[in-house]
This record gives C-alpha cells, sequence and structure tokens, in this order.
C-alpha cells in the first residue's frame, strides 16, 4: 500500500441551521474550498482524478452533489465525482475511499469531504395529501375535481419533517437523543457533567475563535441572497454560556426523566469541509508540502440504541490496524453530538469490564481532556451531518501542524449504531 498524504484542508465556517447559510445551496458550500485549493497549488484542472463528497439530505435539484462540485469548481469534465452516505461519517467514508484509492495506486489526486445544509433539508406531504394530489390529477372532469376537493381535511397539511426523520432510527425506533438518554442511565452520566462538558466545548471554541486558531482552516464564505455578507467565523459558539443557564434547559427527548438537552447536545448545522490528498508521485510532480500523512482509518458496528459508544470499537479498531496506542495520540478529535455520548465513550475507553462486553478484550486507552477536542467540539461548532466526518480531520491536522505534535485521532459515532476513526501523522513536526 502506498502512502496517502493529506495536503490540505479547508471548511466552511460553521453555522446554525436557519441562519446565514440557509440560502447557500449544498453544492456551494464546497466547490469553492476545492477551487481554492486548486489555484492555491496551481493544480491543473484537468489532474484531478476524482471529487468525492459526503452528504446525507440529498438535494433533489442536486441528486449527485459530488459530481456537482467537481464541475462548479471548474474541473475538467473528465474528473468524475460521486457523493456518499454513511450518516454522520459521510465525509469521513469520503476521506476513507479516497485513501484507499490512492493507497492501491489507482489514483494519484483527490479531492475529498463533505457538505450539509440542513437548513434545506426539506417537509414532505403526508401520506393524506399525497393520495388528495393523486386523485386530483388523475379527475377528468370539473365535476369530478370538485369532488376531490370535497375531501380535502387540514389534518391534510401536517408536514413530515425530514430530519426528524432521518434523526429516527428505523430498527429500533429511537431518535439520537433517546439513544444518549440511554448511555446516561446506563453508564452513571449526571445531567450536571453533561452541561459542565457542554459549557467547557462552548468556552474552548469562544477563545478559540477570539485567538484566531480557526483562521488557517476556515475560508471565509459570501452569503445571503444577494451574496453581500461575508462569514469568516463560526457562529454557534455562545460566549455568554454558563452551567447554570445550561441547567435551566428542560429534557428534550425524554421530558420526565431525561437530562439530555438542547443545551449539551449538538445544534443543527450548515457546513462543508474538503481535502486534498496525493500520492508520493502527486506530491513530486506538482512539488507539493502535505500537512499529514492518512495513517489508516476503521469502520465498526454496533447496535443501534447505543450508537453513541461507536468511537469506541472504531478507535480500538484503527490503532491495531496502525500498531499504536492511545496514549501515543497527541490529540483527539471525539465528535460531540450529545455530552452523555462523549462521556459514556470516555468512560468505557478506559475501563476492561466495560469494554469487554462490545468484544474488546484490552483496555483501549484514556483519553486525557487536555489531549481532547482542545478547540471546542460539535455541542459549540455544530455538527452538519455530511460534512464533520471530514470537518474533525481537517481540525485535527491543523492543530498538530500549530502545537508541532506527531498522531491525532479523529473519530465518531454514527447514525445506525456504528463509529469511525482515522489515525494521521502530522509531517511539519
Amino acid at each position: 500500500m502506498k502512502a496517502v498524504y493529506l495536503v490540505d484542508g479547508k471548511r466552511t465556517p460553521q453555522v446554525k441551521a436557519g441562519e446565514e447559510l440557509k440560502e447557500v445551496a449544498a453544492p456551494y458550500l464546497g466547490h469553492y474550498l476545492i477551487r481554492h485549493l486548486v489555484d492555491k497549488y496551481g493544480i491543473p484542472a484537468n489532474e484531478v482524478d476524482e471529487v468525492i463528497i459526503g452528504n446525507t439530505g440529498t438535494p433533489a435539484k442536486y441528486p449527485n452533489v459530488g459530481r456537482v462540485i467537481a464541475l462548479e469548481a471548474g474541473l475538467d469534465k473528465k474528473t468524475s465525482g460521486y457523493s456518499v452516505h454513511r450518516n454522520c461519517a459521510s465525509g469521513m467514508e469520503a476521506l476513507s475511499q479516497a485513501y484507499v484509492k490512492i493507497a492501491s495506486g489507482r489514483s494519484d489526486l483527490i479531492f475529498a469531504g463533505g457538505v450539509e445544509n440542513m437548513s434545506q433539508m426539506p417537509l414532505l406531504f403526508n401520506k393524506q395529501m399525497t393520495e388528495f394530489f393523486i386523485q386530483l390529477m388523475s379527475a377528468k372532469s370539473t365535476a369530478a375535481k370538485m369532488k376531490i376537493f370535497s375531501t380535502f381535511r387540514p389534518n391534510f397539511l401536517a408536514p413530515i419533517i425530514a430530519v426528524q426523520q432521518g434523526l429516527t432510527d428505523p430498527f429500533c425506533g429511537r431518535n439520537m437523543g433517546q439513544t444518549a438518554e440511554t448511555l446516561a442511565r446506563e453508564l452513571g452520566i449526571t445531567r450536571q457533567m453533561q452541561d459542565e462538558f457542554a459549557n467547557n466545548s462552548h468556552m474552548k471554541a469562544v477563545k478559540a475563535t477570539a485567538d484566531g486558531i480557526f483562521r488557517d482552516e476556515i475560508l471565509p464564505i459570501m452569503a445571503g441572497l444577494k451574496l453581500d455578507k461575508m462569514i469568516a467565523d463560526d457562529l454557534g459558539p455562545r460566549a455568554n454560556s454558563t452551567v447554570e443557564r445550561l441547567a435551566k434547559l428542560k429534557p428534550f427527548f425524554e421530558k420526565e426523566t431525561g437530562t439530555v438537552t438542547v443545551g449539551n447536545a449538538c445544534p443543527l448545522t450548515d457546513g462543508g469541509s474538503v481535502w486534498m490528498l496525493a500520492s508520493e508521485e502527486a506530491v513530486k510532480k506538482y512539488n507539493l508540502e502535505p500537512m499529514a500523512r492518512m495513517v489508516d482509518y476503521h469502520f465498526h458496528g454496533l447496535e443501534p440504541e447505543r450508537m453513541g459508544l461507536g468511537p469506541v470499537l472504531a478507535s480500538h479498531g484503527v490503532l491495531k490496524r496502525a500498531g499504536l496506542k492511545m496514549n501515543q495520540m497527541d490529540l483527539v478529535e471525539l465528535n460531540e453530538a450529545f455530552a452523555a455520548q462523549v462521556l459514556g465513550c470516555l468512560e468505557v475507553m478506559k475501563s476492561k469490564t466495560l469494554s469487554s462486553r462490545w468484544g474488546i478484550d484490552e483496555v483501549v486507552g484514556e483519553i486525557p481532556f487536555e489531549k481532547l477536542n482542545v478547540n471546542g467540539g460539535g455541542i459549540a461548532l455544530g455538527h452538519p451531518v455530511g460534512s464533520t466526518g471530514s470537518r474533525l480531520v481537517v481540525t485535527l491536522a491543523h492543530e498538530l501542524k500549530r502545537r508541532k505534535q506527531r498522531y491525532g485521532l479523529a473519530t465518531l459515532c454514527i447514525g445506525g449504531g456504528q463509529g469511525g476513526a482515522v489515525i494521521i501523522e502530522n509531517l511539519k513536526v
């Protein structure tokens, strides 16, 4: 297997759904990132082998977001492009497919990442309204149409909320928040612990933004109906967050006995992220200086009702593949879908007794808080589902470079009962 280099990675600012990026269609959260990297490194438009993009809420207007992004970025028409869907890890799946193609010698230069505009996920007609329209369109005469009209009832207009339906697991029937509640109960994770973790995420992200730490990884984007707004920073971290404020929020998923709230869970978010991956041959040909090497990746499944523990299994798998230990990881990005889920992973990773329940015969390893999500995570920055898997790697690589540290692990849970993980090695030590 050949070496796979992460030349450079960029991302958009991440913005809460319904706000400044709500008018920006999914492809336009990715194409300008690729265009920037092509121009920055002087890559000929006809030399890119492929564009692979993770996306979950496929827009009806853009059924293959990856191909649209390739063309909008100005790449040659011969450059193929496609989209992948692995729920929360779609962006990481895109990276993994690029990795395999370059490592096997099939490709030399690939752009991979993910995009998601959760603001534009649709409201759908329910079954009654759909049937009403079908009958109305089939009616041949005015009298027949009037008869159909007379059957209309106001409850026909009750919509199906696509994002809500998409966040509910069809196998176990529980939504993602309810799976976090399961972990909180089983692992003794209190409301206080969750709120403290969430507040800490906001404080770290606010400080990182104020200190300009994200400037190297964020490429500002034009937004608004008239493209009259320049968004350069994440719009999500709350400077006024306190544990006391968070404690006032009511449980959202299990009203009576729950501990998971909108404050200790990630918000719905819009955003995109992209990497340029290259073989050693491409690095030499274009005189590139890669940021990092992608060491390996791993995906692993578990029961959907405990999907939040996916990072435990995925991290265990990728560390074994790479022949490394958790204590060799200088930084870890573990996506904060829910505070309860992250805290649950940390507990299971350091406990042989708990790990054995999922077939792990050794302790994965403890992750010190000073290594974990050092600039805040999904609770503050948000979780644009199709992008997060690649965004974690972008953030990780830039921070490893800034600190001149060697190894980093990016991992996340995946709706449906899976986990994904990637190890990278900083080449700028």
